[in-house]
């Protein structure tokens, strides 16, 4: 059983892409023509959002698929609907795969002890029921917040051996308010730093043939300077990177972030792919129809935007 990173950086070399394509469905800007064919069947209700949410991840799936190894669906958008949402997760992660690509679960989860194991097995591996198991979400990926410490992770790098899959924990993340708690002080080392030395210690005995780890970091963008203090700390963990578009970080600001081999990073965008016909440059080009050749065209730009920046530092591995 090939591991996740092997996957991923085999759907890397294929497609020349490191972009990861955040699913991050709001029901106010998905176009009026999914949601009204959608709302003549179920009505105005919490299904009708489901099916929605899906028809439109299925649109942009279909036109990036052939230009990224990954998306990424956030289930925070989905869970804020009940089970009806959840399902459109599912269904998101199963169309996903089906097109051949990797699926990483942005559900951010962090617990100790059993109910680790739950979140490991129901998001990573398969959950019991009688005498029975069956593979839960389906994800190839998952990221995962470590401020518990060692007995919030374990479960998680578990499931990864058992599974073939990967982890991204929180390090750095993107947002402005990071450093409230990133940034104190630890004997005089930054919190931050502290995790990633612990993100070096849980991924040691899980590593591929390359020397990667299968328990990744969350490193943003929009800290560029931190990402390659960090990226000298963390050889080999994957970098799983927010914050490139709408965020404000651009392709220099994600060059850090990767190996001098050129490997070793996942850029990820949402908004500027998946509502790229809101958004300049694309919405003087495309209408609210047309959404889906606006995103092909957003990821098409990424994708060259960054193989440009790390072929300009000498570290485009093609």
């Amino acid at each position: 059983m090939s591991s996740f990173i092997e996957r991923l950086n085999t759907a890397i070399k294929e497609k020349r892409s490191f972009v990861c394509v955040g699913l991050d469905p709001r029901l106010n800007r998905i176009p009026d023509q999914i949601k009204e064919e959608v709302v003549a069947k179920y009505g105005k209700t919490k299904e009708a959002v489901g099916r929605i949410f899906f028809e439109f991840n299925r649109g942009i799936i279909d036109v990036v698929a052939d230009y990224v190894p990954a998306v990424k669906p956030q289930i925070a958008f989905y869970e804020q609907y009940g089970y009806q949402g959840i399902k459109a997760y599912e269904e998101t992660i199963e169309y996903a795969k089906k097109r051949g690509l990797l699926v990483i679960g942005d559900a951010k989860r962090n617990d100790i002890g059993s109910t680790a194991k739950a979140y490991a097995d129901g998001h990573l591996g398969e959950v019991d029921f009688w005498q029975e198991s069956e593979v839960g979400y389906g994800a190839d990926a998952l990221t995962v917040n470590g401020y518990l410490g060692s007995d919030g992770i374990d479960p998680f790098v578990e499931a990864c051996k058992q599974y073939g899959k990967g982890v991204f924990v929180l390090v750095r993340t993107s947002n402005p308010s990071a450093g409230e708690l990133q940034d104190l002080k630890v004997d005089d080392e930054k919190i931050y730093k502290v995790m990633s030395r612990l993100v070096n210690n849980w991924g040691e005995e899980i590593k591929d043939k390359n020397g990667f780890s299968a328990v990744g970091a969350v490193v943003g963008a929009t800290y560029p300077e931190e990402a390659r203090e960090l990226r000298k700390m963390m050889k080999n963990a994957y970098f799983l990177v927010p914050g490139y578009g709408a965020q404000g970080a651009g392709a220099k600001e994600v060059v850090p972030s990767f190996r001098d081999d050129g490997y070793g990073a996942i850029v990820n965008s949402a908004r500027g792919i998946i509502f790229a016909y809101q958004r300049d440059p694309w919405k003087d080009r495309f209408s609210a129809a047309e959404y889906q050749k606006a995103s092909q065209a957003a990821v098409k730009y990424m994708r060259e935007d960054i193989n440009t920046a790390l072929a300009e530092a000498g570290k485009l591995p093609w």
